[in-house]
């Protein structure tokens, strides 16, 4: 399987952010956790979790993370990460690690990328992977914080999933698979805590609405949900 053919690189991430402890380079670490639950376009009960954060020093980060959905009582997505995260410039990291889902299908990836801060102040996610079966997918996620007071923060995002051919196991097609986009309005209590508010509509392309319209299923969704946020 997959992952244990990358647990000595996983090892190598746990290792050079240990040894960077060890030069006396003091270690750090950052969290973020979202929860919501709303509810979809067919009065569905829907929630979600994301998980992010890295532990490390300036230059070099053992970076985490878990998100997934749930529709109704169903878990429809779950991926966790683990990666090597190496700074490369001011606000932009490499990186490359092992992602699992055990949501839809059980499957493994090797995970190559880079995040950082684009012009205008654009978070930017962009990260190539490979499957255990020999599959390669893209995801882009773009996201931004628009401050309308100092706690009221309107935060716009976008992310787009590309596959390099049809994997039929996730009914997908090749080409721009789906696109997510969606407003995220939290109130920061304090800079640790804030509810939130968000509004986001999925579309599918191509092949991928094709092989959903066939089996009689939405080619488009929107949610509206309400949640936490938590950073420590």
């Amino acid at each position: 399987m997959l992952t244990r053919q990358f647990l000595p690189l996983f090892l190598l991430m746990v290792f050079s952010t240990a040894s960077q402890a060890h030069d006396d380079m003091p270690l750090f670490n950052a969290f973020r956790l979202e929860l919501d639950a709303g509810q979809d376009r067919d009065n569905q009960s829907v929630s979600s979790w994301d998980l992010d954060g890295w532990v490390g020093g300036d230059d070099n980060k053992l970076w985490l993370k878990s998100e997934g959905a749930v529709v109704g009582h169903n878990t429809q997505t779950s991926e966790n990460w683990a990666m090597y995260s190496r700074n490369i410039a001011t606000f932009w990291d490499v990186q490359a690690g092992v992602r699992y889902d055990d949501h839809p299908e059980s499957t493994s990836y090797f995970v190559a990328g880079f995040t950082g801060l684009a012009p205008y102040h654009f978070e930017t996610e962009a990260h190539l992977f490979t499957s255990n079966d020999g599959d390669v997918s893209f995801r882009l996620r773009e996201e931004n914080d628009f401050l309308i007071t100092q706690q009221l923060i309107l935060q716009p995002f976008l992310e787009l999933n590309i596959y390099a051919q049809d994997v039929k196991e996730l009914d997908v097609g090749s080409g721009l698979a789906d696109a997510n986009i969606g407003l995220q309005l939290r109130y920061e209590i304090t800079r640790k805590f804030a509810p939130y508010i968000e509004l986001s509509y999925e579309s599918l392309f191509g092949d991928t609405a094709d092989m959903a319209d066939a089996k009689g299923e939405h080619t488009s969704d929107s949610t509206i949900t309400a949640g936490i946020r938590l950073m420590f």
